[in-house]
């Protein structure tokens, strides 16, 4: 998985003032991100007006900084979130101490859309036995570009029913980063997530963790003594989502990150 590298620094002025007037906050690096993405002049003008037109930047260029890596994204592909980097490197922590103990962690990236987790793990954590999962053919078809060349497996499915069966007990790390947002709130998000990201990946039903409940009640059969699950959730709803996983019968906590703001619930077999 390639690095960040640098952008232009000095991107066309009137691109930039024309990605101001439609309320990009950041409009000189996107205009250099725009330029870097385009080869032709049509090719940019065509990029810039679906910027301007309120399209996710990643969408537009085809991919989201993530943990120092470049995540290719696809339209309508949920965008990873950079506080999601919090639940990533945990995860990378788990893993590399599982290696430490003498054998390859098998991590898996469930709800992974384009696979930044996975990505983000295998890239810090060293050699690891890795399968994502997600049920959005798109989100797939993104991670399989992200992951496959890194020797993961990706498969279709609705959570557990996608993984293969000899997994069940043998996983290490759990990463989930389902969709937590309650329905009612979808209308108030920015419109760049609510009008151009799967409604599958946001919407977590009435409380937002209508997908949580699913995990925390299967998650203890699949995990490997000591094995962990970690899910992204909010620090509202994480009393919550700790108390589904102690009644699916593991221990957990919950872990914050202020700079980032983000919020993990951890369940450990």
């Amino acid at each position: 998985m390639p690095e960040m590298p640098s952008t232009p620094t000095t991107p066309d002025p009137g691109l930039v003032a024309r990605l101001r007037a439609a309320g990009c906050v950041f409009a000189e690096e996107e205009a250099a991100l725009l330029e870097e993405a385009a080869t032709t002049g049509p090719e940019l003008e065509a990029l810039a007006a679906r910027r301007i037109a309120g399209e996710p930047l990643e969408q537009v260029v085809g991919w989201a900084e993530f943990a120092g890596l470049r995540i290719v994204v696809e339209p309508g592909v949920f965008v990873p979130r950079r506080r999601t980097e919090f639940l990533a490197a945990e995860a990378a922590r788990l893993a590399a101490a599982v290696a430490v103990a003498g054998r390859v962690p098998v991590v898996v990236d469930l709800c992974c859309g384009a696979g930044a987790i996975g990505a983000a793990v295998a890239s810090a954590a060293g050699p690891i036995d890795l399968i994502a999962a997600d049920i959005d053919p798109a989100a797939v078809r993104a991670a399989r570009r992200n992951l496959e060349p890194l020797g993961a497996r990706v498969v279709e499915g609705d959570l557990f029913e996608a993984l293969p069966s000899e997994l069940r007990g043998r996983v290490d790390v759990l990463a989930v980063n389902a969709p937590y947002v309650p329905t009612e709130e979808i209308a108030m998000m920015p419109p760049e997530a609510r009008d151009h990201e799967a409604r599958v990946a946001l919407d977590g039903g009435a409380d937002g963790l209508d997908v949580h409940r699913r995990v925390a009640a299967s998650a203890r059969e699949w995990l490997s003594p000591g094995g962990h699950v970690l899910i992204e959730t909010s620090r509202l709803q994480a009393p919550t989502t700790v108390a589904l996983m102690t009644a699916g019968g593991l221990a957990a906590g919950v872990l914050r990150d202020e700079e980032r703001a983000a919020t993990v619930v951890v369940g450990v077999r």
